[in-house]
């Protein structure tokens, strides 16, 4: 697992060859940290697709997904094939 960014004490993550779980194989997604909370979003709409962060930590993640989208995409693109991922800019 590989963290990507760190803004506002969440923690955003991409897991490496990790496209069998959450019961959505190959859909684009980030593993997200707050405070012990845990969740999944997706990539590039945002979606939660399991765990629960408070919604003001969703809408600051899914800001940043958006604005990082091609990025996202690119480090996803590596993680899949078992390659080391970029860090990505915080949100600012």
């Amino acid at each position: 697992m590989s963290t990507i960014s760190m803004f506002y004490g969440i923690i955003i993550r991409m897991l490496f060859m990790d496209i069998q779980q959450h019961h959505l194989p190959h859909l684009p997604h980030l593993h997200i940290e707050y405070q012990g909370a845990q969740a999944v979003i997706s990539i590039p709409d945002g979606n939660l697709l399991e765990g629960d962060i408070p919604p003001k930590k969703l809408r600051m993640v899914q800001a940043w997904i958006a604005i990082h989208e091609d990025e996202l995409m690119a480090d996803w693109s590596l993680a899949v094939s078992g390659q080391p991922v970029f860090p990505i800019d915080p949100l600012r």
